[in-house]
């Protein structure tokens, strides 16, 4: 709710402050008082385009503030528009952007005059106002509807990016075969190579190793060798065993030397016996640490890196292999979360068409009211293609208008006259009642053009919006005057040859007087009781 208004330096406006409380207040006063330039004042607060020629002369600069009520959260915008044309804009004592002003204020406020591109002239705003009137089922129903939409992209996202991935491996894919069939066709093992590397110089210098480990065996084991002599030299000390115990200890290590040097006799045994100087056998080896070092030289620098780079190359070529499968379950997820969102989609609009016959008769009603009898309104549902579907469902939503029967429904963007929009808008609203979260509604001259019978209708319709929000009405007549809970009368005063806007709450005898000049342009006898007559109808009326 709009609870404070402050402006200065705004055309004839010196300095301002207005209050406003819950209800209907009306703004009157002659033309071209300024009654113009506080709602202009109200639009840049909303975010409008700021214009230096709006500055009053002589002054630097023109400022508006703002106090604004949501709850218990308190608002306090700020608008200053300088004569070279520069605005500055803040939010609560910080600097903000006229977006930023705009973002914040714009949803708390909605204004309408004759003149403005309200939110009735954009088709996409029409599904909210339906939405509304059908209630919480229908809220329900859309949040329903925009979380199977966001489960569909987010279905499709993951197919289209697993689809890229298997395009991906499937590029690759040959590459990694050839990978895979290079290094299995030599199909190597861990440390492999050491290994190999270790047998070549026997098997390059087998005879002679064999030679010399079959002289050392006979050193060792044969007639007189070494394994005699220490037998022959332990017997010797047997013969004086007990005498010195000296002796009986080299004894004993004679013992020992004899069992390792006849277990390094059968060791040197076994490797004559199993060196290989088989010149095949070596071209075998030499062979295949050839093999290897060819893929180590591709692949390497180490076998070990050939075998990371063989297992990479399966891992890919398998993700290949199932990514038909893999694309196959993606493509079953979307499907499913299509189906749901169409689910969701044709419940929603079934309640959507449900509420429209009931909604276009009410606001047919309500504009009857204000001198608009005859006029037929009808809701147009457009199926959009399914890869079309907005947030706001799968149908195009747009209100029709026949001014007149036997006329043809059109769009409301065609309406002419600005009179009648701004008169269905207020029917719109009046119809949608607290399901409006719109809290102030600001009418700029709905009543031009209208005489005094509509002005009654207007006025009774202004009313019972006021009951659920707070309602600021520009007007002219007194029969619209009359409705409200406070007046504000907008009047110009001239001193020293120059002129400015004041403002002043009137009531009591002077809201008479002001209601009597409205009526007939004087205060004489009849014209204030004419004036308490209208009042007290209205009051009774309201």
């Amino acid at each position: 709710m709009l609870e404070e208004l402050h402006v200065r330096d705004l055309a004839l406006i010196e300095d301002v402050w207005l209050e406003f409380g819950p209800g209907m207040t009306v703004l009157t006063g002659e033309t071209g008082a300024g009654k113009t330039a506080l709602v202009g004042a109200l639009k840049l607060l909303l975010g409008d385009r700021a214009d230096s020629g709006s500055v009053r002369a002589g002054a630097s600069e023109a400022l508006v503030e703002g106090r604004f009520l949501t709850g218990s959260q308190e608002t306090i915008a700020r608008r200053r528009v300088g004569a070279d044309g520069r605005s500055k804009c803040a939010l609560n004592g910080e600097m903000a952007t006229v977006g930023a002003l705009g973002g914040r204020i714009g949803p708390l406020v909605d204004l309408h005059g004759q003149h403005e591109h309200q939110a009735l002239l954009s088709p996409a705003t029409h599904v909210t106002y339906l939405d509304r009137r059908a209630g919480a089922e229908a809220t329900i129903a859309l949040a329903e509807y925009r979380s199977a939409l966001a489960a569909v992209k987010s279905a499709r996202d993951a197919r289209d990016a697993l689809l890229v991935q298997i395009a991906q491996a499937a590029h690759d894919a040959d590459r990694f075969r050839f990978i895979a069939e290079e290094i299995g066709r030599v199909d190597p093992l861990a440390g492999e190579d050491a290994a190999l590397e270790i047998r070549v110089p026997a098997l390059q210098h087998g005879e002679r190793l064999a030679e010399a480990a079959a002289e050392a065996s006979q050193l060792l084991r044969g007639d007189g060798g070494a394994l005699d002599r220490i037998a022959e030299a332990s017997v010797a000390l047997g013969k004086v065993a007990s005498i010195d115990p000296t002796l009986d200890a080299l004894a004993d290590r004679l013992g020992e030397a004899y069992t390792l040097v006849d277990d390094a006799s059968a060791d040197v045994r076994a490797y004559r016996d199993g060196v290989e100087h088989d010149p095949a056998a070596l071209d075998v080896v030499l062979s295949r640490l050839s093999a290897l070092s060819g893929l180590t030289r591709k692949y390497g620098p180490r076998l070990e890196d050939v075998l990371r780079i063989r297992d990479d190359a399966a891992i890919a070529i398998a993700e290949h292999d199932a990514g038909e499968s893999r694309a196959s379950a993606a493509e079953e997820a979307l499907l499913e979360a299509e189906a749901r969102l169409r689910e969701m989609a044709a419940s929603l609009q079934h309640l959507r068409e449900t509420a429209a016959p009931a909604f276009v008769a009410e606001l047919a009603a309500a504009v009857s009211e204000l001198s608009m009898e005859g006029t037929a309104f009808e809701v147009s549902f457009a199926e959009a293609p399914f890869e079309s579907w907005t947030m706001d469902g799968s149908h195009r939503v747009e209100f029709l208008f026949a001014p007149a029967p036997g006329q043809p429904a059109r769009p409301l963007a065609r309406i002419a006259s600005g009179g009648e929009l701004s008169r269905v808008m207020l029917a719109l609203k009046g119809v949608l009642g607290e399901a409006d979260t719109v809290e102030t509604l600001v009418f700029d001259e709905v009543d031009a053009g209208i005489g005094g019978h509509t002005a009654r209708g207007i006025g009774r319709r202004l009313a019972r919006l006021a009951r659920t929000h707070q309602v600021i009405v520009v007007t002219h007549l007194a029969q619209v005057a009359a409705y409200a809970d406070s007046q504000l009368v907008v009047s110009k005063r001239m001193e020293s040859g120059t002129a400015s806007t004041t403002v002043v709450v009137v009531s009591g005898d002077e809201r008479v007087a002001e209601i009597a000049r409205m009526l007939s342009g004087n205060d004489s006898a009849t014209s204030l009781a004419h004036a308490r007559e209208l009042l007290g109808e209205a009051a009774d009326d309201a």
